[in-house]
C-alpha cells in the first residue's frame, strides 16, 4: 500500500502529527520501534492538563489509540533506510519490508547518554532526573545528588542551585572539571565527590543512594544525571543527505518544519534540541500542517 504519509518514530512529536494527519484523513503509517526517551520517563511533571503528572507510557498510549481511531496504521519495526524512488520515498524495515509514501516525517528524538545501572531505569521521571527546566521543582529545597561526569555536570549541579543549596554532585569517571567550574562548585556550597559509583540503589521508582567504589555508602532521595554526549538519531538524516545544525540535530524552517530535503519534515528532539514534551508536540502538529499544505498542492 502506498502511504500519503510515512511517520519514523512514534513518541509525542511522531504520536501528534499522526493524530492531525489522521484529522485530514490521509493514509498515514507510523512506524516506530518502542524504544524511545518517552517510553523510559515515568513522569512528565510540567504538561498542561495533568497536575498530577502523567507517565510517557500512558502519553504514548492515549495518542496511538487516537491516532487508530482516526484511520492511522502502526507497525512496531526498526526503520533501516530510506530513499527517494520514482517520485516516492521507500523507507526499508529490519524485516526487510519496504514501505512507500509521498511524505516523511523523522520523529526519531535523541538517544540519551545514561550509565549501564539497570537499577535507574525505573527511577526515570520519578526520582532521578535528566532535565532541569523539567523537573527542578521536584527537589525544590531537597537534599538531591548530581551523578555526572566532569562539566557536564558540574553546570547541571550549578543550575540545580536555583531550587536547592543541597547539592552533592559525584563526578562519575572522574572527568576533568574546569577551573572556573569547580570555583563556582566551591562557591555555591556544592559538595564534590571523585569517585565512581559501584552501585545505585532503588526501591521500584524510588532512588535510595549510591554505593561508591571505595565503599563508601551515600544515602539519598532524588538524583539528576548529567554526563553530557547525547546522541541524536540522524542516520536515516544523514542517508538522505540531509543538512545539519552544528550540533548535530536536524536543520528545518522554522516555519514549515520542512528539512533541506524536499518533502521530508523532522520533529521534537531531533531538531531544536529542546528536550521538552511540550515542544515536541508542538513540533509535530506544526509539520503535519504543513505536509498536508503540500499534498494539497499535488
Amino acid at each position: 500500500m502506498k502511504y500519503d504519509c510515512i511517520i519514523i518514530g512514534g513518541g509525542i512529536a511522531g504520536l501528534q502529527a499522526a493524530i492531525q494527519l489522521g484529522r485530514y484523513q490521509h493514509r498515514v503509517l507510523v512506524l516506530d520501534e518502542g524504544k524511545g526517551r518517552s517510553s523510559m520517563c515515568h513522569c512528565y511533571h510540567n504538561l498542561l492538563g495533568w497536575p498530577d503528572g502523567v507517565s510517557g507510557e500512558k502519553l504514548r498510549s492515549l495518542g496511538k489509540e487516537h491516532a487508530l481511531r482516526l484511520g492511522v496504521q502502526f507497525e512496531e519495526q526498526r526503520v533501516e533506510a530510506v530513499r527517494e524512488m520514482d517520485g516516492q520515498f521507500c523507507v526499508t524495515t529490519a524485516n526487510s519490508h519496504d514501505y512507500f509514501g509521498k511524505k516523511i516525517l523523522l520523529a526519531t528524538g535523541i538517544k540519551d547518554n545514561l550509565p549501564p545501572f539497570n537499577s535507574l531505569l525505573p527511577c526515570l521521571g520519578k526520582s532521578i532526573f535528566v532535565c532541569p527546566d523539567c523537573d527542578g521543582y521536584e527537589i525544590l529545597n531537597k537534599p538531591a545528588f548530581v551523578i555526572g561526569s566532569g562539566n557536564a555536570g558540574a553546570s547541571m549541579a550549578l543550575t540545580l542551585t536555583y531550587w536547592t543549596d543541597a547539592l552533592t554532585f559525584i563526578n562519575h569517571g572522574k572527568a576533568k572539571i574546569d577551573a572556573d567550574l569547580r570555583e563556582k562548585l566551591i562557591g555555591k556550597g556544592i559538595r564534590l565527590v571523585t569517585d565512581d559509583i559501584s552501585e545505585i540503589h532503588a526501591d521500584g521508582p524510588d532512588f535510595k543512594g549510591v554505593t561508591l567504589a571505595n565503599g563508601e555508602r551515600m544515602d539519598g532521595r532524588f538524583a539528576f544525571l548529567a554526563f553530557g554526549g547525547n546522541k541524536p538519531n540522524t542516520e536515516l538524516a544523514l542517508q538522505l543527505g540531509m543538512k545539519l545544525e552544528e550540533n548535530k540535530h536536524i536543520l528545518v524552517d522554522p516555519r514549515t518544519k520542512m528539512t533541506s530535503v524536499e518533502n521530508v519534515w523532522a520533529a521534537g528532539d531531533i531538531t531544536v534540541h529542546s528536550e521538552q514534551a511540550a515542544i515536541a508536540m508542538g513540533d509535530g502538529i506544526q509539520a503535519a500542517i504543513w505536509m498536508h499544505k503540500s499534498l494539497l498542492e499535488k
